[in-house]
């Protein structure tokens, strides 16, 4: 199924998930601008456009600046797909008093939610109409986990965002849903996964059984295991879909 043509803007993408999201378009062709707060974005940029032939630029940018992100996006081209997928994972245990983790807590909310309600701000008067908004929440946004409060709240903000957008876009005709991840090979989620064990007094590979063990289909996935859906839910497929949080889990959750 070829694309192409189109511009994608991948949020997050200079590593894990945004990355595999932004690779899978350059793959189907399509004209890619990666947005992430750290400089190996233009390395990795220039490395996507080099692997698939397509057009690939690269923008440094915090998404907690307002005005960072103005000027990152004020010669944009129009996008025809935005993926909002920046985002921090870190543990706030509610038993720890410490200022670093008040810290983690701001800054994961200020990040995953006000960041992503900054650059869908910020991008509005670029998308296209009959454009598609694609969120990266997480199961944890369906469910939850003991210790991670200020993620698991923000990706459950997060799908309320996408419906509220799903609603506020459709004059438009611009589809905005999430996709919700299970447990994908990233640095983010082995750091959390480590801390897990850590915490419980347990094995990394003792729990890490145990999470598969959850899951219909055994294993981690890797972030090209996710990223088709990404593609498939831009396309013409799609159409009727707006306003869903999607699960792709191995089937860990199954609501």
């Amino acid at each position: 199924m070829s694309q192409g043509s189109r511009h994608v803007l991948v949020t997050g993408a200079s590593r894990g998930i945004g990355r595999g999201v932004a690779e899978a378009f350059a793959r189907e062709g399509d004209a890619v601008t990666l947005l992430a707060d750290d400089e190996s974005v233009h390395s990795v940029a220039a490395r996507i456009a080099q692997v698939f032939g397509t057009e690939v630029a690269a923008r440094r940018c915090d998404i907690t600046d307002a005005a960072a992100l103005d000027r990152a996006f004020a010669d944009i081209p129009p996008i025809d797909v935005l993926v909002s997928n920046a985002g921090v994972e870190l543990p706030t245990p509610l038993d720890d008093g410490s200022a670093e983790t008040h810290r983690r807590f701001t800054r994961i909310i200020d990040v995953n939610v006000t960041g992503t309600w900054q650059v869908m701000r910020a991008a509005l008067r670029h998308l296209v109409d009959g454009g598609s908004v694609i969120v990266t929440a997480s199961i944890w946004g369906r469910t939850a986990v003991p210790g991670f409060s200020a993620y698991v709240a923000s990706k459950h903000a997060l799908i309320g965002l996408t419906r509220t957008w799903a609603r506020e876009l459709a004059p438009r005709g611009i589809r905005v849903n999430a996709v919700c991840p299970g447990w994908v090979r990233t640095e983010a989620s082995m750091a959390s996964l480590d801390w897990m064990a850590e915490r419980e007094g347990r094995a990394v590979d003792a729990l890490l059984a145990e999470i598969e063990a959850g899951q219909s289909l055994p294993g981690l996935m890797e972030p090209d295991d996710i990223a088709g859906l990404y593609v498939y839910l831009a396309s013409a497929a799609a159409r009727g879909l707006t306003g869903q949080a999607i699960p792709v889990d191995r089937g860990e959750v199954m609501a």
